[in-house]
This record gives structure tokens, sequence and C-alpha cells, in this order.
């Protein structure tokens, strides 16, 4: 684990803000309206509101208020929204985060992960998880992790109780995987009357997963209708999506996603390791690896994020907390700092 130069972390946090601003610019256009706000569970968000015939209102959604929103509601106030230069923008600080040795995916995950995009996937509250994730939490803790890690599995998880703050906004997840034109197949599941909740291109690794937060006892694909797609639920998973941020994805171009809160990201893969049986062994070390990396940073810049979430762990009562402590010993042979952090926490 390396720190990344200050120069590339602002250029990240530059970034953000740009496509946060482009992303808002294009749903837009340069139509008439005006910017609104909403309170959504304690939350603020934008809209850009549009009057019609008959004086009827439409809304479409922007995002959760932030400086590059608030920005952007001044420029169009001002008559100054200019697409095309917010993009010549982000591609420009893209190019300068690969040269300055920011983390990257690779090419073809980096194509999925544009198409989901494009098509809302990330707007209708998907989640990145996995290894997918944890590369893209290097960029916005500002470090870089192990130059080895790499990963074809693009993991997205969504809850199907989720109350976003757009009812109605949707997205089909098997055919923006055909658009791509890449062969996606379904991978058939252990019951062949089960929806797929797997595609993957034959003869290669590449393969992206729906998932979602399981109930008490089920096994069973969840129909996830705002995707048009079957998600496999697992356990403990709703912990580590009810919290994400927003993120950039770099490989080739850039690409805005949501991923998980980081101090939960390595929680979650503490009480995930202690799940796996012996047969899983080089998945165990590799979620105690990352835990122990995630966790060293924020022990030393936000300690006070690892207090958060250990908070909302532990709401969930003693199974959560004693899964956690059962893979500190494991988390202390590869950094003690790391398991002195969560110690401290568990009394």
């Amino acid at each position: 684990m390396q720190r990344q130069p200050l120069e590339v972390q602002t250029i990240y946090a530059e970034l953000l803000e740009q496509i946060a601003a482009y992303e808002a610019s294009r749903a837009i256009g340069h139509t008439s309206g005006s910017f609104v706000t909403k309170m959504v569970k304690g939350q603020e968000y934008y809209y850009f509101q549009q009057v019609g015939l008959g004086e009827t209102k439409r809304q479409t959604y922007l995002g959760r208020k932030d400086a590059a929103l608030n920005e952007l509601a001044d420029r169009f106030a001002q008559g100054r929204v200019n697409i095309a230069a917010d993009q010549r923008a982000i591609e420009r600080l893209a190019a300068l985060l690969r040269a300055g040795g920011a983390m990257v995916t690779d090419a073809p995950s980096a194509r999925v992960l544009r198409a989901h995009a494009d098509a809302g996937m990330f707007h209708a509250g998907g989640v990145l998880v996995g290894t997918s994730a944890f590369i893209v939490l290097g960029n916005i803790l500002g470090v870089r992790w192990d130059t080895s890690l790499r990963t074809q599995d693009v993991d997205i998880a969504a809850d199907p109780k989720l109350d976003i703050a757009v009812p109605g906004i949707s997205t089909d997840l098997p055919s923006a995987l055909d658009s791509l034109e890449m062969g996606f197949l379904p991978v058939p599941g252990l019951d062949p009357k089960s929806p797929s909740t797997s595609f993957k291109v034959r003869g290669q690794r590449l393969r992206v997963d729906l998932l979602t937060p399981a109930g008490r006892a089920q096994s069973s694909p969840v129909s996830l209708a705002r995707f048009a797609a079957a998600a496999q639920p697992l356990r403990f998973l709703g912990y580590v999506i009810d919290s994400s941020v927003r993120a950039a994805v770099g490989g080739g171009g850039v690409v805005a996603v949501n991923v998980p809160d980081p101090a939960r990201f390595a929680l979650h893969k503490l009480i995930v390791a202690g799940e796996r049986p012996a047969a899983m062994q080089s998945k165990r070390e590799k979620d105690i690896s990352q835990a122990a990396q995630i966790l060293e940073v924020l022990d030393a810049d936000r300690p006070g994020d690892i207090a958060l979430a250990w908070e909302a762990l532990a709401a969930h009562g003693t199974p959560w907390t004693s899964r956690v402590a059962k893979s500190v010993p494991a988390l202390d042979r590869i950094s003690p700092a790391a398991a002195q952090s969560v110690q401290e926490l568990a009394g």
C-alpha cells in the first residue's frame, strides 16, 4: 500500500465534482426550467423542474445536493451550461489521474460499468461491491493497493426495498449487457426453475453478478423489477450498501458509480471472512487483507469513520459483533494496528 501524491488526490476530488455536474447537465440539456430541492429522509436532493401544457410539472432527478450541483444550478441560472466543455474537462482530469498513478480497473470491466452507468443502473440505486469496489476505494482514500490486484468480476448490489429519491426510476441490466455485443449469457442456477442472477462471457473470466440483501432464511433469487433482472440474496449485505458514496472508476475513460462506505466495507469483509468454509481459504485471506489495508488507512486518517461504522454494526446485536471478533486473530497476523483499532471499539 502506497500513498498517492497530494496532487493526484486533489485531481480525483475535482473529477468527482466535474462528473456530478456533467451528468446533471446531460439530464437537463439546454431546456427551459429551474432547479428545485426536496428533503427525502433527512437528505436534500436536486431536481430539474419543467412546466408543460396545462401547467403540469415534470421533475428530473439530478442527485443529492452537493457543491458540484450547487455550482451547476448557479451556472444554469446564468445561462452558461456547456456539456461539451464539461466532457472535455472530465477527459483531461481522467488522463491526469492515469498519468499520476491512480488505481484503474481493466478495460472489459470498465466497458461493462460504462454500459450500466449509461443505462441508469447507479442512478437507480445500484452499488458496486467486491474487489472492483475495493480498487475504487483506493482512490477515495488516496492510496494504491497491491498492484497485482485484478478482477474481472463485476458485482452490483441493490436493495429491493430501497426507497430511492425518485419513484419509478428503472433500468434494464440484461439489455445493457446485450448492447455491448461482448457475448454475455445468463449463467444457469442450481435450480433450473430459478432465474439467473449472473451473466458471463463464454470462454472468458468476465462475469457480472447481481446481489441483494438476504432476509431471514432466504436463498432463492429475488426479482428486482427496477433492474429487469433477479439478484442472489446474501446475508449481511444490507449493512454494507446502506451507506454508499459516489465515486469514479478509471479505465480507458471514467465512470461514475456508487460504492460502499470504506469503513463499512472493511468490517463487512471481516464478517464475511469468518463465514467462509475451509474450501474457500484463499478468498478468506483476500477478505482479511482488504479489511486490513482499509482499516490501516482509516485508523491513521479518519478513525471516526471506523467508530461510526462499528456503531451501525453493533446495532444489529451480538451475533454480528461476535462474527467480527472471530476474524480479529487473522487480522492481527496481517496488521496488528488494524486489529487493535477493532478490538478497542469492541471493548
